[in-house]
């Protein structure tokens, strides 16, 4: 069982991007998306905490961010707007797998520089 981030790339301020994770052999529950800069702890972004359950999000990306799941296709999105120089990081997804333990991706490198 695994997760597989994608979407992140070199963007200017205000453009915006579709960050993926597809779970491989389980079916998604809980799910969120963190993001760590150099220097700095891993910290939460958005979440989704389970079927029927509304999105949690960081103050910092409020407005901004969109978190949202294709069951379809075993994928959970995190669409970015508006997006800042802060915002660079490498983000991760992290869901909880069959037997309760979490599982985290290797991570997609979102850089916003001009």
């Amino acid at each position: 069982v695994r997760v597989v981030e994608s979407g992140g790339d070199l963007v200017q301020p205000g453009a915006s991007l579709k960050l993926n994770c597809l779970a491989y052999g389980f079916t998604f529950t809980s799910v969120s998306w963190h993001r760590q800069s150099p220097g700095k702890e891993r910290e939460l972004v958005a979440s989704i905490p389970g079927t029927g359950f509304s999105p949690v999000y960081a103050d910092s990306v409020k407005g901004r961010f969109t978190i949202y799941r294709n069951d379809a296709i075993n994928t959970v999105h995190l669409h970015l707007d508006n997006l800042k120089p802060e915002d660079t990081a490498v983000y991760y997804c992290r869901a909880y797998g069959p037997t309760g333990s979490l599982i985290w991706g290797q991570g997609t490198q979102v850089t916003v520089s001009s």
